[in-house]
C-alpha cells in the first residue's frame, strides 16, 4: 500500500461540497461590496453584496465582521479563479418563500419596509422575497404620488401567490377598507341625528367639505356652513382642519352635517327686532331687476321693493343702489313662518306738502234750492 503525500492528506480533510447545498460558514474578512468565508473547504467562499441582499447599495461591514457565523448556499464551486461563489439572499428567498406561503394560506398581515417607489406600485422586501404592491391596492383612494411611503414601513396582506412566476403580490387596500368598516360600524353605533361631534376637513370643494368623522366622511354643504351666505367653503375651510359639527340627518351610510346651531339662529329674536314699523339699517347684499335684498345680519335678509326705494319711479335698483351700500329702511311687513322681511325707504321720506288754493280765484256761492225751484217751475209751464 502506497503512503500518502502530504497534498493528499491535506485534500482529504476537506470536505466536499456540491453547487445548491447549504453549508456554515465564518466571516474571515468583510469589505464594503464582498466578504469571504470559510466553509471548511479547501478553497474559500466568497459573499458578493449582490448575493447578500436585493437592498442596493448596502454596506457589508455594516451587517456582519470577522468570526460572525452565517449559513448560505453555494451557487458555483469553481468560479475560475479557484474560488467558491456563495449566496445568502437566495437561500433566505428559499426559506422567505415558505414564510409567504403560509402568510398567504393564513391571509396574515405582514409589514415590510418599502424598498422602492415605482411607476405602478411599491415594492417591499420580506426575508428577501421582493413583493409587488400596485399602485391601485396602495390605499383606499386615489393616490397619485406615492413618494410619501418611501422607506416607510407598511402593513398588507398577500394577494397572489405564483413561485412558478415569481409574482407575489401585495394588498394594503383591503386592510384599510377593513379597518374603516370597523370604524364605520363602531360610530354609527354611537351617533344620532341631533349630535354636535369632532372631526377633521378631508376635502375641499365649491359645494361643501367632507369631514372625517372617525368611521366615515360626512357633508357640510355649503348652505349649512353658515346661517349666513357663504360664498366659496374653500375661503373659509382647509384640509386638516378640526371642526364641531351638527349631525344633521343620517341616511344609510350618508351623514348630512351642519353648523346652524339653534342657540345661533339669529331669527329666534327677529320678531321683537325687525317688527313692523321699526326703522333698520342693513347692506345690499344682491339686486334683481325687482327689487335689493338688504342684510340685516348674518342669516337675515330682507326684500326692499324695487316700488319702494324712492318716491319718483325708478326702473331698477342698481340704478341707484350698489353691492355693499348701507341702507336704512322702516319694516313694512314681517312674516316669520316664511322667513320673510319686507322693508321700504319710501315710508321714511316726509309727505309732499298739498296744493294750496289760489288766493286770487272768483268764489261763486250757489243757492241750490233756489235752483232746484227754477227748473221745477219750467217743467210745469212746458206740461
Amino acid at each position: 500500500m502506497s503512503e500518502l503525500t502530504f497534498e493528499q492528506m491535506l485534500e482529504e480533510s476537506f470536505k466536499t461540497i456540491h453547487t445548491g447545498e447549504v453549508v456554515e460558514g465564518t466571516v474571515i474578512d468583510v469589505k464594503p461590496d464582498e466578504m469571504i468565508l470559510n466553509i471548511g473547504y479547501k478553497s474559500d467562499g466568497v459573499l458578493t453584496r449582490n448575493e447578500y441582499t436585493n437592498e442596493p447599495n448596502v454596506d457589508l461591514t455594516t451587517v456582519a465582521k470577522p468570526g460572525d457565523t452565517m449559513e448560505v448556499k453555494v451557487l458555483k464551486v469553481n468560479d475560475g479563479e479557484g474560488q467558491v461563489l456563495l449566496t445568502y439572499k437566495r437561500l433566505a428567498a428559499d426559506r422567505g418563500n415558505k414564510r409567504i406561503e403560509e402568510a398567504y394560506n393564513n391571509r396574515e398581515v405582514l409589514k415590510a419596509k418599502v424598498v422602492q417607489v415605482l411607476d405602478g406600485g411599491l415594492s417591499v422586501v420580506v426575508e428577501e422575497v421582493r413583493i409587488f404592491i400596485p399602485a391601485s391596492l396602495v390605499s383606499d383612494t386615489y393616490e397619485k404620488d406615492l413618494t410619501k411611503y418611501a422607506n416607510q414601513e407598511i402593513e398588507f396582506v398577500i394577494s397572489e401567490y405564483n413561485p412558478k412566476r415569481r409574482r407575489y403580490i401585495g394588498d394594503r387596500k383591503q386592510l384599510i377598507m377593513a379597518e374603516k368598516a370597523e370604524l364605520q360600524k363602531k360610530l354609527f353605533e354611537t351617533i344620532k341625528e341631533g349630535d354636535t361631534v369632532e372631526g377633521t376637513v378631508k376635502n375641499v370643494t365649491d359645494f361643501g367639505a367632507f369631514i372625517d368623522l372617525g368611521g366615515c366622511d360626512g357633508l357640510l354643504h355649503i348652505s349649512e356652513m353658515s346661517w349666513g351666505r357663504v360664498e366659496n367653503p374653500k375661503k373659509v375651510f382647509k384640509v386638516g382642519d378640526v371642526v364641531k359639527v351638527l349631525i344633521k340627518e343620517i341616511s344609510g351610510e350618508k351623514v348630512a352635517l351642519s353648523l346652524k346651531f339653534d342657540d345661533e339662529n339669529p331669527w329666534k329674536d327677529a320678531a321683537s327686532k325687525y317688527a313692523v314699523g321699526n326703522v333698520v339699517t342693513g347692506k345690499v347684499a344682491r339686486m334683481t331687476d325687482f327689487g335689493a335684498f338688504i342684510e340685516l345680519e348674518p342669516g337675515i335678509d330682507a326684500l326692499l321693493h324695487v316700488s319702494q326705494i324712492a318716491k319718483e319711479h325708478i326702473d331698477k335698483p342698481s340704478d341707484v343702489l350698489k353691492t355693499g351700500e348701507e341702507v336704512t329702511a322702516k319694516v313694512v311687513d314681517f312674516n316669520e313662518d316664511d322667513k320673510k322681511i319686507s322693508l321700504s325707504v319710501k315710508a321714511l321720506l316726509a309727505p309732499e306738502p298739498e296744493e294750496k288754493a289760489d288766493d286770487d280765484a272768483d268764489v261763486v256761492s250757489v243757492d241750490i234750492e233756489a235752483v232746484i225751484s227754477s227748473e221745477s217751475a219750467e217743467e210745469d209751464a212746458e206740461a
